[in-house]
C-alpha cells in the first residue's frame, strides 16, 4: 500500500509549495555521467526552487524500471517522478508499460497536454507514447530521452505540477 506523504512545515507567508521530485531515466546505454536529459532536469527542478530526492539512469526494462519508479513514490516519497526515455516506438521503449504495472490510475491530461504542446514544435510529438499517471500520492511523468525533448516537456507542465501535487494531497480547488 502506498504511503501518504509526509509534508515539510508550510509558512503562511510563502505562497510557493516545495515540491520533491526524483527522476528515473531509461537507457541501456546511458550513465549517469552522460544522461543530458536527466541532468537538465535536474537543473530545471533547481531553478524553480525545488529538490531533486534522487536521480537514477536503469536499463531499458520494464521490470528494473517499475523497481525505480516504485522506490521514487514508496521509499522516497517524492511528490513527483519524472521518467527520462523510453517513450518512443522501438521495441526496447518500455517505460509506459512499466508505468502502467505500477500507477494507482492514469492522469491522461498531462500527457495529452505535453504532445500537444509539442506538436506545435516537432509533428513527431504524435509519436511519443509517454503517460502520466499517480502512485499513492506521487505523480509520474514520462518524459521523452533528448535533452531538448525533455526540456520542452518541461516547459509544457511546470507551471501546473504546484496545482497538481496539492491535488493529489487532498488540497481544495
Amino acid at each position: 500500500m502506498p504511503h501518504a506523504h509526509e509534508h515539510a512545515p508550510h509558512h503562511d507567508h510563502d505562497e510557493h509549495t516545495e515540491l520533491t521530485f526524483a527522476i528515473v531515466t531509461a537507457s541501456s546505454t546511458r550513465s549517469l555521467e552522460n544522461d543530458t536529459a536527466g541532468a537538465a532536469l535536474e537543473s530545471l527542478i533547481a531553478e524553480n526552487g525545488w529538490t531533486c530526492l534522487d536521480r537514477v539512469v536503469v536499463d531499458d526494462n520494464v521490470d528494473e524500471l517499475a523497481a525505480a519508479i516504485t522506490r521514487a513514490c514508496d521509499e522516497l516519497h517524492a511528490n513527483v517522478c519524472l521518467t527520462c526515455g523510453g517513450t518512443g516506438l522501438s521495441l526496447r521503449d518500455v517505460t509506459p508499460e512499466a508505468t502502467c504495472k505500477v500507477m494507482d490510475r492514469e492522469v491522461p491530461g498531462i500527457a495529452e497536454a505535453i504532445r500537444a504542446y509539442s506538436m506545435g514544435i516537432t509533428r513527431r510529438a504524435m509519436l511519443s507514447r509517454a503517460i502520466a499517471a499517480q502512485r499513492g500520492t506521487t505523480l509520474i511523468i514520462n518524459f521523452p530521452g533528448s535533452e531538448r525533448a525533455a526540456r520542452e516537456n518541461w516547459d509544457a507542465v511546470a507551471d501546473q505540477l504546484e496545482h497538481a501535487i496539492k491535488m493529489t494531497a487532498g488540497g481544495g480547488h
